[in-house]
């Protein structure tokens, strides 16, 4: 796409924000020519509505180690755009440089770093979680219009969240080709009431955690008043807390909505046959809407999010939308599932292992500094887990 034509997509398919990635290709580069670090196209001041607009940014890649999705920074393009080798940089290239250095240099150049297509291509992204360089994990659709949020994404997202990393839901398409609609599964970001719609704003609502990510279904979803993204806090005995949530669709009809904790679903609403009706998108009634309400028993820190199901007619039941979970945290225990940080450290440990013995090897200086990235976020992760009298 160029930024005209995925200005046009995005408003015909009513997304406000579309981040157009440039890459690179083994000898062949894409969108480049796009990126100068600063346009917003669709702006008033460029002519636009300011309802619609584009940015280019970067997907920073390496075949083995991962993938980083770089959006909205500023000043001069991070490169190398992608290292290590085919299929990503060209034949013959040294592992040069970390996701978790391309992901500093875009916090450092004001940019907000979310970690695509979770979990392919995302063994070294560990590292950056535990250095707390993610603003947010994506779900992506890879073309499928009727495959919904992978649950193998979910299960990945979890472990960070069971680990107490709160990473917020975001939506992307990773569009390759006219067959993947501009916004076929998207984010939503709450920007404060007051505040302008700017993509400044968009990137600071992103980054304050109220979002979910979607097929169609629209959501609320809040826990003891404390909004998704938001954090609850209780006496070190536990509580009670009052979870209530509102779902709404006009596209996909849905069928189900679960009350996530830990990872696990802790209550179920169904609602079997209902399918949506009218044609909302004329503006004459119909579509679907549902809510409810429960009460959680927590006694340890943990979080809770709402997953909606769907299901076209004729099509598979999938998981149709997902909000950011509200942390809630018990006095003052950590939220930790030992099998969880054991995955993330083993994460850090096979980037490790692949810095010495399959990548490319770069010159012993490149090398060293990059051991040294790796092993400092290991020793981060492994030293906290001891701290809690967990020696593993």
């Amino acid at each position: 796409l160029s930024p005209a034509t995925a200005r046009i997509e995005g408003a015909c398919e009513g997304v406000n924000v579309v981040n157009l990635l440039a890459s690179q290709w083994g000898e062949m580069f894409t969108n480049v020519g796009d990126f100068d670090g600063k346009t917003t196209f669709g702006t008033r001041e460029s002519g636009g509505d300011g309802e619609h607009l584009v940015r280019v940014g970067t997907e920073n890649r390496q075949h083995v180690l991962g993938h980083l999705s770089l959006l909205g920074y500023e000043g001069r393009i991070i490169s190398p755009l992608c290292s290590g080798g085919p299929d990503e940089s060209a034949m013959g290239d040294a592992v040069e440089i970390l996701l978790t250095e391309w992901a500093r240099r875009c916090k450092e150049q004001n940019g907000l770093v979310v970690m695509p297509h979770i979990p392919i291509y995302s063994m070294e992204s560990a590292a950056a979680v535990v250095e707390g360089l993610i603003d947010a994990v994506e779900m992506v659709s890879w073309g499928n219009m009727y495959g919904g949020l992978n649950p193998y994404s979910l299960v990945h997202w979890y472990r960070y969240l069971n680990s107490g990393y709160h990473l917020p839901a975001a939506g992307g398409t990773d569009k390759m080709a006219q067959s993947t609609a501009v916004g076929t599964v998207r984010t939503y970001a709450r920007i404060p009431e007051g505040r302008e719609f700017t993509y400044d704003t968009w990137k600071e609502a992103v980054c304050g955690r109220e979002t979910f990510v979607t097929y169609g279904p629209l959501l609320e979803f809040s826990v003891e008043g404390a909004f998704m993204g938001g954090t609850v806090q209780l006496p070190p005995s536990g509580g009670a807390l009052d979870v209530s949530w509102e779902a709404a669709s006009v596209t996909v009809p849905v069928t189900q909505v679960e009350l996530v904790v830990n990872g696990r679903t802790a209550e179920t609403f169904r609602f079997e046959g209902k399918r949506q009706h009218g044609n909302a998108g004329r503006g004459r009634g119909g579509g679907q809407r549902e809510r409810g309400s429960c009460r959680l028993q927590a006694d340890r820190s943990g979080w809770a999010a709402i997953l909606v199901r769907g299901c076209y007619p004729g099509k598979t039941e999938v998981v149709a939308a997902h909000s950011t979970p509200v942390m809630i945290r018990v006095g003052d225990a950590p939220l930790y599932v030992e099998a969880d940080a054991l995955s993330i450290l083993e994460q850090i440990e096979g980037s490790m292992a692949y810095l010495d013995t399959v990548g490319t090897r770069a010159d012993d200086r490149v090398y060293k500094r990059m051991r040294m990235v790796l092993g400092a976020a290991h020793r981060k992760l492994h030293n906290r887990m001891h701290q809690m009298g967990r020696y593993h």
